[in-house]
């Protein structure tokens, strides 16, 4: 890890009272649920990169309509370094086609109820909650 924060996108897609998550199949988070992103590309908008990576992640397609967040997500080793850490910039994405289907670095891709996210029926990263409630207040 470089000695800065990356700046990542996340797609955060909540249509008909269900949101898109992914199971992330690597560090940070691997085997936890949460929304399609990843790194912003040199010249790339947040947005199109939530976008991007909403596509290469699950195959569905998505509008990006806003910003919604920032959340910083700083993992330590256990001698107290920094292991990892990233500033996700959440952006609400509007449904426009596909079926999830785990591409690229997910495992699993699909809707969950929103009530079943927020019940905790999976292990979710941090702040997929609160960012779920955020953009339900948008959606629905």
């Amino acid at each position: 890890m470089t000695n800065h924060p990356k700046l990542a996108a996340l797609a955060v897609m909540v249509n008909n009272g269900q949101v898109l998550l992914v199971k992330r199949r690597n560090e940070p988070d691997a085997g936890l649920w949460g929304f399609p992103g990843g790194h912003v590309d040199f010249g790339e908008t947040t947005m199109d990169a939530a976008a991007r990576e909403l596509r290469e992640e699950t195959g569905v397609i998505g509008h990006p309509v806003r910003y919604l967040t920032n959340v910083d997500v700083i993992h330590h080793s256990p001698d107290g370094t920094v292991r990892f850490h990233f500033l996700l910039a959440a952006v609400l994405c509007e449904y426009r086609s596909g079926e999830p289907v785990a591409q690229d670095d997910v495992s699993e891709a699909q809707w969950w109820a929103v009530n079943d996210v927020l019940s905790g029926m999976m292990a979710c990263s941090q702040h997929v909650d609160s960012v779920i409630k955020l953009a339900s207040s948008f959606r629905d």
